[in-house]
């Protein structure tokens, strides 16, 4: 974090994203906000509020891929949650805490994996030893009944000793089609168990968790489990990371980090945008952006992992707002977004740099999918061309989709290739022009009730 400027922020964010400059703006200068938050003196730290974000803009623009890639950037813990499936306390549905709760289950999965990483060597070392004691014992037997062991691929191995040599072939792989028996803990299987909280809120904690480290028949079992080598070895080190790492610091780590650095997401914040005094669902709707106010506000929520405090926490709710607006929502809840961006529709030359420029672009995807079956798949620029027009006339006409209509014009053009490619020859070539494009897709795009139910 440190070492990213604004500026290099939004430079990240352009190898993925084509436009909405001024949203990347917003989420780079909200990014290098967290760290210049920590360079603070302590007593002004925690007054420093994050600035929260609501992106405007219709379905397909990159709200959600924005606030994705920058989770990655940043390292930091990130859930993305509809706002839609929330609904006020006393009503059948998820209440807004849970999205707190599920930040807190990243970011400790976050913290472990890291701490697994570190421990990995170690952990490796003893892996491979309980490995080569469960191989010494059938491959012994197996010399002792036939007088040798039927080599593997590969030129033999001199080694000093035996287990030396079991050592050899198991690292040059030479075993990697051997079968062995690993003993596996199996935890108990028991749900998440609710309870109510000292507020009345839903606290979960994980009983089977718990007990997992306790003898059975209270705890987990061991089970048996035939496996390859391969599987073997990856199934030994990751208990023997498990035992390295201490689970109390993981916890306590995946809490702050979730606090300090953490980023919700908050899609279709526009569904629940709706004021007193309306009829019908628009009650529920207010009681949810009021149970969602005192989380973005900051409070404590408790999780299966400990107390989380939510004033550091940045949030970013997007919507498209095609019927209701930014104004609809309480005003409490919208002074806790002061940052507003609006995105801007997809145009046509906008489809054709998605097509080409970013780093995991369509194209590109496509292009290496075929590749695994041999196919030599290339397209030329008036192929993009005609497929971004095609892609901009249909949005048109019907729903606009932004760019995953592309999505939907791609797969309509290869269908044909896709399902023949496993038998064409290796390295046939299949070159995509306009002429190409015209033939296959003109005909739907053309017909407007087709295009509705096709593309």
């Amino acid at each position: 974090m440190k070492n990213l400027t604004p500026r290099e922020i939004v430079a990240e964010l352009d190898r993925y994203i084509v436009g909405q400059r001024q949203a990347k703006r917003a989420v780079a200068i909200a990014l290098r906000n967290r760290w210049r938050r920590q360079q603070v003196d302590p007593a002004l730290r925690d007054e420093i509020a994050p600035k929260n974000i609501i992106m405007i803009g219709p379905t397909g623009v990159g709200k959600t891929e924005i606030a994705r890639r920058l989770a990655k950037l940043a390292h930091a813990p990130f859930v993305k949650v509809e706002a839609s499936k929330y609904t006020e306390v006393g009503y059948v549905g998820r209440d807004v805490e849970s999205m707190v709760r599920d930040l807190a289950e990243v970011a400790v999965k976050l913290v472990r994996d890291e701490e697994m990483e570190k421990v990995r060597t170690r952990a490796a070392a003893t892996a491979e030893e309980r490995l080569l004691d469960l191989l010494a014992g059938p491959i012994a037997a197996e010399r002792a009944r036939t007088g040798f062991v039927a080599p593997a691929s590969g030129p033999a191995t001199t080694a000093a000793s035996p287990r030396d040599q079991l050592r050899a072939d198991l690292r040059a792989g030479k075993l990697d089609d051997r079968w062995v028996e690993v003993d596996v803990i199996e935890s108990p299987q028991i749900p998440m168990l609710g309870v109510l909280g000292p507020q009345g809120g839903e606290q979960g904690f994980d009983l089977g968790e718990m007990l997992k480290n306790l003898p059975p028949p209270f705890g987990g079992r061991q089970k048996k489990q035939k496996v390859k080598v391969p599987d073997a070895r990856r199934l030994l080190e990751n208990e023997e990371a498990s035992k390295l790492i201490d689970e109390d610091k993981v916890k306590r780590e995946g809490i702050r980090r979730a606090e300090e650095s953490g980023i919700v997401f908050i899609d279709e914040i526009d569904k629940v945008a709706g004021r007193q005094g309306a009829h019908g669902p628009d009650v529920s709707r207010e009681g949810v952006q009021r149970d969602l106010l005192p989380i973005v506000e900051g409070s404590t929520v408790a999780t299966r992992f400990g107390p989380l405090k939510t004033d550091h926490i940045l949030f970013v709710a997007a919507g498209a707002f095609h019927v209701s607006r930014p104004s609809d929502l309480i005003p409490e809840l919208q002074g806790r977004f002061p940052l507003r961006v609006e995105l801007e529709p997809l145009k046509q030359p906008d489809f054709v740099r998605i097509l080409k420029e970013p780093q995991n672009s369509l194209l590109k995807q496509y292009t290496a999918l075929l590749a695994t079956e041999g196919v030599d798949l290339s397209f030329t620029d008036d192929a993009v061309e005609e497929l971004a027009r095609i892609a901009q006339e249909v949005n048109e006409r019907t729903e606009n989709i932004g760019a995953r209509r592309l999505h939907t014009v791609l797969e309509r053009l290869l269908d044909e290739v896709s399902f023949e490619a496993s038998e064409l020859p290796p390295g046939h070539p299949i070159r995509v022009d306009a002429a190409y494009v015209k033939q296959r897709l003109q005909d739907v795009a053309a017909d407007e009730d087709l295009s509705k139910y096709i593309l």
